[in-house]
């Protein structure tokens, strides 16, 4: 219907009705200043307590007086007042401002208790090796926030994140598991090793790839990160000589002569250095392996976890 064929009994839709109520109802700032002239009597001085400029300040009153299709304020040489309608809009908006202010103390008593507690799920290897200093670190920012660790291999610490159980997780693994984002924080090399009496120190020539595979080794339990890009780089392996649940336990079960395993370089420093175990080199195979953190798909890491993650790649 055009312009000319309106009757006077029909209602005039008001400026401004339409849309949700964030079209509608002034910004949460504005109502503030609102309220600042009421209790101040002064558009500067409302201005200045707010830390804005008064040009400002009075730009954000006449958006505000378009917005609703209402005067609020009087400008005189002796100050501002509230006009009729700005006294009731005054009072809608104390009530509003105050709503808020119980939500944001809401929020922040949510962020609060989330930053009060950490609990992180992490390989073994980065459990033993790597995390211990950044949880220093972490301490360093964060001393109020309690941390709990759970240590095991990378199909635990995806399972216990997927879970919720974990608010960070770190893996060692090939791949990823579904329904986890993930970001590499290091890379490391894993390593044949054995005790200084088994044959294989005295070779002469690098060891082959398929002698390895073919080989029965000290190995991990399946699910590790260890095992699993050992198997993926090999192509197989044989069953395991023994099968163990810890590094600490594969060190110890290598060095004693029972036989060969492959293990972080990140694990071995101490047992090289001393020679309790020795390097065994090997040709026609990459044995390196990207460290990774990991949480929930689209929950990107927050508080504790989000500064925690920053450190392991800072």
């Amino acid at each position: 219907m055009s312009g000319s064929d309106r009757t006077d009994d029909q209602p005039v839709r008001a400026a401004g009705t339409g849309g949700g109520l964030s079209h509608r109802v002034p910004e949460l700032g504005a109502l503030e200043l609102l309220l600042a002239v009421a209790r101040l009597g002064s558009l500067g001085r409302a201005a200045r307590e707010l830390g804005i400029t008064q040009p400002a300040a009075s730009s954000r009153i006449r958006s505000m007086e378009r917005q609703l299709g209402v005067a609020l304020v009087e400008r005189s040489p002796r100050g501002s007042r509230l006009t009729d309608a700005g006294a009731l809009v005054t009072d809608w908006a104390r009530r509003v401002v105050e709503a808020a202010e119980v939500f944001d103390a809401g929020t922040q008593a949510l962020r609060d208790r989330r930053d009060s507690r950490l609990r992180v799920a992490a390989s073994m290897t980065i459990a033993e090796y790597l995390l211990p200093g950044w949880l220093i670190a972490l301490r360093g920012q964060r001393p109020d926030t309690a941390v709990s660790l759970l240590a095991g291999n990378s199909t635990v610490v995806a399972e216990r994140v997927l879970a919720g159980e974990a608010d960070l997780g770190f893996v060692e693994g090939v791949s990823v598991a579904g329904g986890l984002d993930s970001v590499v924080i290091a890379h490391d090399r894993l390593i044949v090793v054995t005790a200084p009496g088994h044959a294989w120190a005295r070779r002469r020539k690098a060891l082959d790839a398929g002698e390895l595979a073919a080989t029965p080794l000290i190995l991990r339990e399946e699910g590790s990160g260890t095992r699993q890009v050992l198997d993926a780089a090999l192509g197989g392996l044989a069953r395991p000589l023994i099968e163990l649940s810890s590094t600490t336990a594969v060190k110890a079960s290598a060095a004693s002569g029972a036989g060969p395993a492959v293990l972080s370089e990140l694990a071995l420093g101490e047992e090289l250095s001393a020679r309790r175990l020795v390097e065994i080199p090997v040709e026609g195979v990459h044995l390196s392996r990207a460290l990774r953190a990991v949480w929930p798909t689209g929950h990107r890491p927050a508080g504790p976890a989000r500064d925690l993650l920053a450190l392991t790649r800072s």
